[in-house]
């Protein structure tokens, strides 16, 4: 059972922040599934992937190749079938504790000023904390990524 890591976004937005986890969970072996809340947002995810700094291997949920995807970008309707290992969600998209049991990781994006992604934030803290899953807190605060305790 892998931990689920809350990234606090007080400076800045998401987009900026994903590229980096990705490359990573990439780089581990890990296939991903990146869960927006909403298709605005998805999009605007996909758009970042194909013209950010570097091109990240991904599609979004529903083509003809899903499971082959080392990103799949979802809905919180749509199954990921790429069989991810990673977990990354956008936004606070809906969350199964027991799915997240089975993952190495899961990062949690959300929006720090943003009262009901705050809100939603720390109840999915509390929601995966009760079924045992152990969390870490990331915070950009000081202008770089801190583990707070």
């Amino acid at each position: 059972m892998g931990k689920a890591l809350f990234y606090h976004l007080t400076r800045s937005p998401a987009e900026q922040l994903l590229p980096t986890l990705l490359a990573k969970a990439l780089a581990a072996g890990w296939r991903v599934e990146l869960r927006a809340a909403s298709p605005q947002r998805l999009e605007r995810l996909d758009l970042t992937l194909w013209n950010g700094d570097g091109f990240l291997p991904h599609g979004r949920a529903g083509g003809p190749h899903d499971a082959r995807q080392p990103i799949l970008l979802t809905l919180p309707d749509q199954p990921a079938t790429n069989q991810p290992s990673c977990l990354m969600t956008v936004d606070t998209p809906p969350l199964d504790p027991k799915q997240l049991q089975q993952l190495d990781s899961s990062c949690i994006l959300f929006d720090g000023g943003d009262a009901a992604s705050l809100s939603a934030a720390r109840e999915q803290w509390r929601q995966l904390t009760a079924e045992g899953i152990e969390a870490e807190y990331w915070s950009e605060d000081s202008g770089r990524w801190e583990r707070k305790r």
